[in-house]
Parts: C-alpha cells; sequence; structure tokens
C-alpha cells in the first residue's frame, strides 16, 4: 500500500488505492473521481454490533477502484500506521480511522476485572488481525517502545493508544497517601509488561475534553460577575484566585 501522512498536529492520511479500504463513516476528507464508496457492516449484523461495542459505528465505509482518498482523524494528534502480519493488536476504544479490507476489526475483553472496572478504557477494546496495514488516531504527540521480555512500563490509563496483543496488560494502584490525593494522576496506572511494541499518547481526548469543559464554566463564570464567579468556582471546585 502506497500512502502519505499530511500535516503535523492535525493530520490526515492519503492513500494510493491498490487493494479496497475501510474507514469510519465521517472520516473521508477527499477522494476521486475513480474512487467507489459503498456502506455496510461490513460482515453482518453482528459484526456492527461489536464495531459499536468499541464506541465506533454501526456502519463501515468501504473505498475501491483505483485512485487516491483521504482520511483525518476527528480531533488534534497523530494517526498511526501500524503493519499487521501474524501481530494483532489491542487498541484504545474508538482509535480506529482505517485499514486494508484483510485487516479484521473486533472486540477484545480485558483479562482481569481490575483492569477492566479502573483502567479508563473498560472492558471492551479493540482488536485489530489479519495481514495488511491498519491506521488509528492519536491525541498529542505519540511515542513507540519496544519492550523487551520481562520489562515493565507503568502508564497513565488514558494514555495507552496501542499494543501487541502479547503483552501483558493490567492496572496496580498508585499507593502512597500523598500521591493518591495530590498527585493529580489518579488512583491507578497501567502496566504493560513485554515483549512487544507498546504506542502511547501525550493528550488523551478525555483530558483534552475536560480542559475544554473547564475553560467552558471559567467563562460562564466571568459573564457573571466577581459574585457570582467565585460561588460557581466553588460549586466547580475552582479554588484558585
Amino acid at each position: 500500500m502506497k500512502y502519505k501522512i499530511h500535516g503535523d498536529d492535525m493530520q490526515l492520511v492519503e492513500i494510493s488505492l491498490s487493494t479496497p479500504v475501510r474507514a469510519e463513516p465521517g472520516a473521508m476528507v477527499f477522494m476521486d473521481e475513480s474512487v467507489q464508496m459503498d456502506t455496510s457492516t461490513g460482515g453482518g449484523m453482528w459484526k456492527g454490533f461489536k464495531r459499536a461495542l468499541t464506541g465506533d459505528r454501526f456502519f463501515i465505509t468501504t473505498f475501491s477502484g483505483k485512485g487516491n482518498v483521504a482520511f483525518a482523524a476527528p480531533y488534534p494528534g497523530k494517526i498511526i500506521p501500524i503493519d499487521i502480519k501474524g501481530k494483532d493488536y489491542i487498541c484504545q476504544r474508538d482509535s480506529f480511522l482505517c485499514a486494508e479490507k484483510a485487516i479484521d476489526i473486533d472486540i477484545a475483553f480485558t483479562k482481569k476485572f481490575r483492569a477492566g472496572f479502573f483502567g479508563g478504557e473498560g472492558f471492551i477494546l479493540q482488536k485489530l488481525s489479519g495481514d495488511g496495514k491498519a491506521f488509528v488516531h492519536a491525541g498529542g504527540t505519540v511515542i513507540e517502545k519496544t519492550l523487551k521480555s520481562g520489562e515493565t512500563l507503568k502508564v497513565d490509563t488514558g494514555c495507552i493508544v496501542a499494543f501487541e496483543s502479547h503483552v501483558d496488560y493490567s492496572i496496580s494502584f498508585v499507593g502512597g497517601f500523598k500521591n493518591t490525593l495530590f498527585g493529580g494522576e489518579g488512583l491507578f496506572l497501567a502496566t504493560l509488561k513485554g515483549p512487544g511494541k507498546v504506542y502511547l499518547q501525550s493528550l488523551p481526548f478525555s483530558r483534552l475534553a475536560q480542559r475544554v469543559m473547564k475553560a467552558t464554566r471559567k467563562g460562564r463564570g466571568e459573564k457573571q460577575g466577581p459574585v457570582g464567579r467565585s460561588f460557581g468556582n466553588i460549586l466547580g471546585g475552582d479554588h484558585g484566585f
């Protein structure tokens, strides 16, 4: 597959079709006139339902023919090309952007109750398998790490984008009274144990959304005046001066 990733912080991937490519509905930016587009469940009602469980759309769009087609992520960040050849990848929910038709998009359940309950992404994740190229999107800057056998990495639960399926994924308690109350990292961290490849993101969408919501609340407080703003800050948990 020939492709080119354009941009820096708000990227899109342009693909020269040689085989059909499937993508999330709404991800397409432009396509040549010779490219055909077909929207379906991608393999029956059950396939569509499983995609919906991972946060994706029930339907999926297939692009075929000869020509170029481009796809963009729904929020600022990076697009990650992943070669899937005999190595399945587990991805965060709603991270899939597009892939060759030979790639199977399925669901994966976290193996441990604590990982599913406190892991930030819930019990259901995405699983990409098959033989071909897939593209996932992430927020902020992306870091790729290859863990050696037994090597362990502790990560903020929202900062994991994807990892090879044989990487062990679990959740551990942050520990320490001050760390828990004032550390700002939450109560739990994700633990990834090699061997295998791991992709991390610097700005999870959930963190970006929280900042936007906080700024929106502050904006409403400024319109209310100093008295209303102070009262709103107390209710909203913002005690800054």
